[in-house]
């Protein structure tokens, strides 16, 4: 919850500090998660700019960060409005690329646990999850012979309460190499600030621009990881999650927006990863 009042008190004050000073345009960097989260949304529809997060929602299902981005930026257009500012916001998906900081950060990371044969794949359980998901507790089980389970979702460790006929160690090490099977939409940093650049340079410019690259899954990004970095160890499973919004950036890619391939950004990413000394 303490995320929402800085998300938008720091927007406001960024561009009342911009009205100040007469800037003409201001780029809000938003979120995906001010656009996916959204279950009045038809099903199987590609969601677009048109579609914005139920604030609701977010709020019963305690996506904090998902309903301060969404705060945010409807915020930023309702000051635009009135102050005459004029306004543009670029959502990203899940951003990996090259870091430019020496520590990892949760977009990130959620490329390192892979190569590590992590548990977690995406960055909504990385920040946010406090419960399994029942369809993940229940898989487990019925894998791994679990009469009694508790698991504990926090950024940084997963913690496992059970009993079981293979012993602790040997239910650790499996959950660890499971993944959950979900489509993930992929933005390089590098083609992000392309993007920023791009709305704010193009007279044409306006509203909110989804910018997302390539949607993939755990099963075939491990496979092409593992074609190229062959020596990590990678999850070994793969259980169902349900569906996944899908967006697009159709409205990005008309105003000019190109985007690298995956491998790429890929490489870059973990050979920057090594670089800083993450994966030893």
């Amino acid at each position: 919850v303490e995320v929402i009042e800085p998300a938008v008190k720091g927007t406001l004050n960024v561009l009342k500090a911009c009205v100040e000073a007469k800037v003409k345009r201001v780029v809000v960097v938003s979120s995906r998660g001010a656009v996916a989260f959204n279950p009045r949304w038809p099903v199987g529809q590609i969601k677009d700019e048109a579609c914005w997060s139920d604030k609701e929602h977010c709020a019963a299902t305690k996506n904090w960060y998902w309903l301060s981005k969404t705060e945010a930026e409807s915020e930023a257009f309702e000051f635009a409005k009135s102050s005459g500012i004029d306004v543009v916001t670029v959502c990203p998906s899940l951003i990996l690329g090259p870091l430019l900081q020496p520590t990892i950060n949760a977009s990130s990371l959620a490329l390192v646990r892979l190569l590590k044969g992590g548990f977690y794949f995406y960055h909504a359980y990385i920040c946010f999850c406090t419960t399994p998901p029942r369809h993940l507790v229940a898989s487990l089980s019925k894998k791994h012979d679990i009469f009694s389970c508790g698991i504990l979702f926090n950024p940084n460790s997963v913690r496992i309460s059970c009993r079981c006929a293979e012993g602790y160690d040997t239910l650790e090490k499996k959950i660890r190499m499971i993944v959950e099977f979900k489509v993930r939409m992929i933005v390089d940093v590098r083609d992000v600030a392309e993007a920023l650049l791009l709305v704010y340079e193009k007279a044409e410019a306006e509203g909110r621009y989804i910018c997302m690259a390539h949607l993939t899954n755990p099963r075939d990004l491990v496979d092409k990881l593992r074609s190229i970095f062959p020596q990590y160890d990678y999850p070994k499973r793969f259980i169902e999650g349900g569906e996944e919004d899908i967006l697009s950036s159709e409205k990005l890619q008309r105003l000019g927006w190109s985007y690298r391939p995956l491998e790429e950004t890929l490489v870059d990413s973990i050979e920057s990863y090594k670089k800083a000394g993450i994966l030893d």
